[in-house]
């Protein structure tokens, strides 16, 4: 694995005995104990991530906001300092260049976390379309982000409960810390930013606290199991956001890039849907694989709360509904399965 880059808690990782592997350029744990292990801990009690791969671009100066008017799809004004807003940046054909979450840090300042493997690409996009009064810089290596999640995330960091999509700074066993009410599983819980040179220390009091480390494997199948969409496969810049399902972060009453075709594309209604399934035979779907009629699955697993089959699939608008059955050719043989609606698992069914 020559040539990938390590987060600062690479060193934790394999003292724990993760199985690594390469990740959008990063060498990451994929598992510690076992997937599914590591999912339900999440799913009943904590679990802290390492996404310190995860990339930090601040935008910064009297006309930061028109900037990011212009390039994001949601309504940055509607920031105060102290929010966070999921929001995406677009192409002129309403495709999808990255989805991020964008923090309101200051008066004329926002901090945007963006996906590893699209750093750089978001960096030159927006830095391209940068105007006078307004700076962009990549802050990424400044900051180590641990993801700590489950229903009991709050109890275990001594932290009380907040209001979804806020932040605000505080200090956890000594470490001071950017607590971001943010998350990427359908639980409770924060992202939790700190110095590059912090992140250590903050991993191991973390563990103290009962915290059970988890990989990028069950990163995956939780936010599968709640339908959160994975860059490179559910979306993209060749599929646009109405027909991803997230026209719901697209402020149509602005202008930003994209946003005509965006309007052309809601007023027609798309030819494809981003749909979630269920398998109803037994098999394992992945992405790739061909759905009857003319879908495709984007990405799929076993589901350790379902216990079946799950995936997202594109699927022409009218199978889209909850209750159509689909056929997936999966490796070579049909299998039946049923669009579902949104999201697969919910606590207590």
């Amino acid at each position: 694995m020559d040539n990938l880059h390590r987060t600062p808690l690479y060193d934790k990782h394999v003292e724990a005995g993760a199985r690594l592997v390469p990740f959008a350029g990063w060498e990451m744990p994929v598992q510690y104990t076992g997937v599914i292990e590591e999912h339900r801990a999440v799913r009943t009690d904590a679990g802290v991530f390492d996404v310190s791969h995860m990339g930090e671009l601040e935008v910064e100066g009297p006309r930061a906001l028109d900037l990011l008017q212009d390039v994001l799809s949601n309504d940055v004004a509607k920031l105060e300092i102290g929010d966070a807003q999921y929001t995406l940046l677009t192409t002129p054909e309403g495709g999808i260049v990255d989805d991020l979450i964008v923090y309101r840090t200051g008066a004329c300042r926002y901090l945007l976390v963006v996906n590893a493997s699209n750093r750089a690409a978001d960096f030159a996009w927006i830095v391209e379309r940068e105007r006078r009064g307004s700076d962009v810089r990549d802050v990424s290596d400044d900051y180590g982000l641990l993801a700590v999640q489950g229903p009991r995330a709050l109890a275990r960091l001594g932290l009380a409960a907040g209001t979804a999509f806020t932040w605000e700074t505080g200090v956890i066993d000594g470490v001071e810390v950017m607590i971001n009410r943010t998350g990427y599983t359908g639980e409770e819980g924060v992202e939790l930013a700190c110095m590059t040179e912090d992140a250590p220390k903050l991993w191991d009091a973390i563990l103290a606290r009962g915290v059970v480390p988890c990989g990028l494997g069950a990163r995956d199948t939780l936010r599968l199991e709640v339908c959160y969409p994975l860059h490179g496969n559910d979306i993209g810049r060749d599929r646009d956001a109405i027909s991803s399902g997230l026209g719901w972060v697209c402020a149509l009453e602005k202008d930003f890039t994209g946003a005509d075709r965006l309007r052309e594309i809601k007023a027609a209604g798309p030819d494809q849907r981003l749909v979630a399934f269920r398998m109803t035979e037994v098999a394992i779907p992945r992405a790739g694989m061909a759905i009857e009629g003319g879908g495709v699955v984007t990405s799929g697993s076993h589901s350790p709360m379902v216990d079946v089959g799950i995936g997202l699939a594109y699927v022409p608008t009218s199978m889209s509904s909850p209750g159509t059955e689909l056929t997936v050719d999966v490796r070579g043989r049909a299998r039946r399965a049923q669009v579902v609606p949104k999201p697969i698992y919910k606590r207590g069914e």
